[in-house]
Parts: C-alpha cells; structure tokens; sequence
C-alpha cells in the first residue's frame, strides 16, 4: 500500500477526532471512525511494510495526535475562533410600570402562544395563553404576573 494512502488515513482519522472533541462532542460516531482511520492506517503499515517501520509510524500517529489534541484545547487557539459578544439582556428587562392591564398593542411575531409585541412605543415579549395570534393583530393586555405579560386578540 503506498505512503499517500496511509498518510490520508491517518491525517484523516486524526482530523476526525479533533472534529469529536471540539466540534461534536458526545456523538462517539465521528472519533471512533477516526480511530478506525488511524488504526487502519497503522496497520496498513505493519502489513506492507517492516515491522520497524510500523512502529516508528505508530510512534509518530501518537506524537501527532498529543499534539494536535493539546494544541486545539489551548485557550488562545480558541480565542481566535470564540465569539466575543455577550448576551446582557433578559425577556422584558423595560420598567413594567409603563404599562398595565388594559394597554393596546400589536404583534410584531406570531404569538404561539410566545412572541414579541409593540406596545407603548416599546418590545416585550408576550403570551396568548390558549389562542394563536398572527402578526400584525391588535392585541389587549389581560394579565401582567412578575414579568410575564398575557395579551388577547383585541
């Protein structure tokens, strides 16, 4: 068998184990058919050529995969992929002093039964507890309970 083709199988395999750990975690699927890659690899080596030779390339496989491994989990190679932005704000963070039962609004998503609502010149997120109200319906609110606000069709 030709060095291309073992080389292929074992970078392959060693690829698809980074992609088992950083990228789908939890599958199993993708690493051990990257390990099966590599094993076939290797093994391909002991096959078709010297013993001596299989051993420096299996010496070699587990060089080259501790140092991809360690190498991929290094915080600064992630810091140059990871997103940086932060998720600050909550559902209905406004002042709910600003509105009461009894205001109008209009829905600017589907209501089912979450959505998003204009209402007083602001966005909250809202519930239409038992009913599906498409976007653009004028709506009422009916209930405000802690930071959950309940509309109807107006």
């Amino acid at each position: 068998m030709s060095w291309t083709i073992i080389l292929a199988l074992i970078l392959v395999g060693l690829l698809f184990l980074i992609l088992e750990i950083l990228v789908v975690p939890g599958t199993t699927v993708v690493g051990i058919v990257g390990f099966i890659l590599m094993a076939i690899g290797i093994w391909q080596t002991y096959a078709f050529h010297s013993t001596l030779t299989g051993h420096y390339v299996l010496a070699g496989t587990l060089v080259l995969s501790v140092a991809t491994v360690a190498l991929s989990l290094r915080s600064k190679t992630w810091n140059r992929v990871m997103l940086h932005t932060e998720l600050d704000g909550r559902a209905n963070m406004h002042d709910l002093a600003k509105i009461k039962i009894g205001d109008e609004g209009v829905s600017i998503s589907r209501l089912a039964p979450m959505g998003k609502a204009l209402i007083n010149d602001e966005y909250y997120e809202v519930s239409s507890p038992g009913e599906l109200i498409d976007e653009g319906k004028a709506i009422v609110i009916t209930k405000i309970e802690q930071k959950k606000i309940f509309v109807k069709l107006k």
